[in-house]
C-alpha cells in the first residue's frame, strides 16, 4: 500500500500520512459518484445552494483548527488567519448568481416553435487542487460544480494532505451526501489511469505546467474537458503618475505574501524611470522589516517555504542572476537556514536573459527594472511564456484600459494586485492554461449546453 506523506516545512517532520487508494477502489468511488449524480441534479437548485453554503459555514466553524494545521502543512503564518474570508466570499458569490447563470437561454417562441438552451451538469467533476491556497483554490470549482448539479471528486496536493478531508467532513456534516462530494487520496499513476479511463466528465487542475501537461496527456482521446490554471510570472507596472506609496506597499506585499507562493503573486516589477529610485528605496525598507520564523509564532510575518526543494529552486534562480550581474539588496536573514526558511530578496540590474525574470519563481524574490514609457513596459510584460494577471499603477483609467488591451494576460488590475474577484472570470493565456473559473463563465464551463427546438404545429 502506497502512503502519501506530508512533511512539515516547520521542522522537516512527518505531519500527516494517508494511504493512497488502489485503482480498483478509486474506480468504485467514481461509480458511486456517477450513480449519485442523477438524484443530486434532480434536487431543486435552491436546495443544492443551501446545502453547499451550509458546508461552507461548517468549514468556517473549523477555522481555529484549520489555521494552525495549514501553518504546519505549508508554512503560512497563523497571524494571517487562514483562508475562510476568501473561501466564503467566492462560494457566496457563486451561490448568489447561480439562478441567473444557470437559467435557460430563451431564443424565441411563437405559435409554431419554442426554442431554448438548457445548462446541463457535466456529470462527475474531478478537482485537483494545489497546496498554496488549498481551501480557496478548491472552492473555486467545488461550490459552483455542486450547485450546478455535478458530483465532485476532490484530490489535494500531498503537501496539504488534510484539506480535502476537512472539506468533505464539513460538507457531509451539512447534509451533502457522501457520494456527491468525495475526497480522494490518489497517487499520480492512479490519477492518470482514472483520467485515461474516461472516469470524469470535466477536470479542473490547478498546479504546475508539468502537471497540466500530464493531465492533458492522460485525457488525450477521451474528449474530457480539462480546465487548467498553471504557472505565472505576473508583472507590475508603475507609471509616472502612480500613487507611489500605494504601489510599493501593494506590489511588494503581492510579491512576498505567503512566502511568494501565490498563483497571481507579483514576480517582476517595471517602474517608470522618474519613480524608480524612490520605489526601490521604499521596497527595500519594507522587506527588511519582515520577520522570518516559525509560522506558529504570532510575531512571524514570513514563514518557511512549503518544501525545501521549492526554496532550493528560488536560491538557484537568485544565484544564477547574481552571477550574471544582478544586484541583491537584502542581506541574508539570521533565520535563513539554507533550507525551507529563505530570506526574501529584491534584485535589480536584472534582464530577461535571467531565469528569475522568465521562469516561475514561486518564492519571495522579485526583480525590478526601470522603463522609460508604456511601449517598453508592454513589450517587457508580454515577453513571457505566462499570462495570468498584470497590475497597472496609474491615476488614469482610460490609460490603464489602453495598456491592458495590449497585454497578454487573463486579468488586468489597476491600483491593486494579487486578488481574485469572484464576479470576474479567473482565467489565463499561454502556458498559464485555458478555461475559466468563477463568474457566470465558471458556471458555463461546469455545464454543457443542450438545445431544444420544439415544433408545436405539424400541419
Amino acid at each position: 500500500m502506497k502512503m502519501l506523506t506530508c512533511i512539515s516545512p516547520i521542522d522537516g517532520s512527518v505531519f500527516a500520512e494517508r494511504p493512497a487508494l488502489s485503482l480498483e477502489a478509486a474506480k468504485e468511488a467514481v461509480n458511486k459518484a456517477r450513480t449519485a449524480q442523477t438524484a443530486w441534479a434532480a434536487r431543486p437548485l435552491s436546495e443544492r445552494i443551501a446545502l453547499v453554503m451550509a458546508g461552507v459555514a461548517k468549514v468556517g466553524e473549523m477555522n481555529d483548527t484549520i489555521v494552525p494545521e495549514l501553518a504546519k502543512m505549508m508554512g503560512r503564518p497563523v497571524r494571517y488567519g487562514g483562508e475562510f474570508g476568501g473561501f466564503n466570499e467566492r462560494a457566496s458569490h457563486m451561490a448568489k448568481i447561480a439562478e441567473e447563470s444557470l437559467a435557460d437561454i430563451e431564443v424565441g417562441e411563437d405559435a409554431t416553435f419554442k426554442r431554448f438552451i438548457k445548462r446541463i451538469p457535466q456529470g462527475v467533476v474531478f478537482v485537483v487542487a494545489p497546496w498554496n491556497y488549498p481551501f480557496m483554490t478548491a472552492i473555486n470549482t467545488v461550490a459552483p460544480a455542486l450547485i450546478a448539479g455535478n458530483t465532485v471528486m476532490l484530490k489535494h496536493a500531498t503537501q496539504t494532505l488534510l484539506v480535502g478531508e476537512r472539506m468533505a467532513e464539513a460538507f457531509h456534516a451539512a447534509g451533502v451526501p457522501e457520494d456527491v462530494f468525495q475526497n480522494l487520496f490518489l497517487d499520480h499513476g492512479t490519477t492518470s489511469a482514472l483520467i485515461a479511463d474516461n472516469s470524469f466528465d470535466f477536470i479542473n487542475f490547478t498546479g504546475s505546467v508539468g502537471g497540466g501537461v500530464a493531465m492533458e496527456q492522460a485525457a488525450a482521446g477521451t474528449f474530457t474537458g480539462v480546465g487548467t490554471e498553471l504557472g505565472g510570472k505576473d508583472p507590475g507596472y508603475v507609471m509616472e503618475d502612480a500613487d507611489l506609496d500605494a504601489a510599493v506597499d501593494t506590489l511588494i506585499d503581492g510579491a512576498m505574501f505567503n512566502s511568494g507562493q501565490c498563483c497571481c503573486g507579483i514576480e517582476r516589477i517595471y517602474v517608470h524611470e522618474s519613480l524608480y529610485d524612490a520605489f526601490l528605496e521604499k521596497a527595500i525598507a519594507i522587506v527588511k522589516g519582515y520577520k522570518l520564523g516559525n509560522p506558529l509564532d504570532a510575531e512571524t510575518t514570513m514563514g518557511p517555504m512549503a518544501n525545501v526543494r521549492f526554496a532550493d529552486e528560488v536560491r538557484a534562480q537568485i544565484a544564477e542572476a547574481l552571477k550574471a550581474g544582478a544586484v541583491a539588496h537584502i542581506d541574508t536573514f539570521a533565520e535563513d537556514d539554507g533550507g525551507a526558511y529563505l530570506t526574501p530578496q529584491i534584485l535589480t540590474n536584472v534582464t530577461h536573459d535571467m531565469r528569475v525574470m522568465r521562469e516561475e519563481s514561486f518564492g519571495p524574490v522579485v526583480g525590478i527594472m526601470k522603463v522609460k514609457d508604456d511601449a517598453e513596459a508592454i513589450a517587457l510584460m508580454n515577453d513571457s511564456d505566462f499570462g495570468l494577471t498584470a497590475s497597472l499603477w496609474t491615476q488614469d483609467v482610460d490609460r490603464a484600459i489602453a495598456v491592458g488591451d495590449q497585454i497578454e494576460t487573463g486579468t488586468v488590475f489597476m491600483n491593486r494586485a494579487d486578488y481574485l474577484d469572484p464576479g470576474l472570470c479567473w482565467t489565463g493565456c499561454k502556458q498559464t492554461g485555458r478555461g475559466g473559473g468563477l463568474s457566470v463563465i465558471g458556471f458555463h464551463n461546469l455545464t454543457r449546453p443542450k438545445s431544444y427546438h420544439l415544433k408545436k404545429v405539424t400541419k
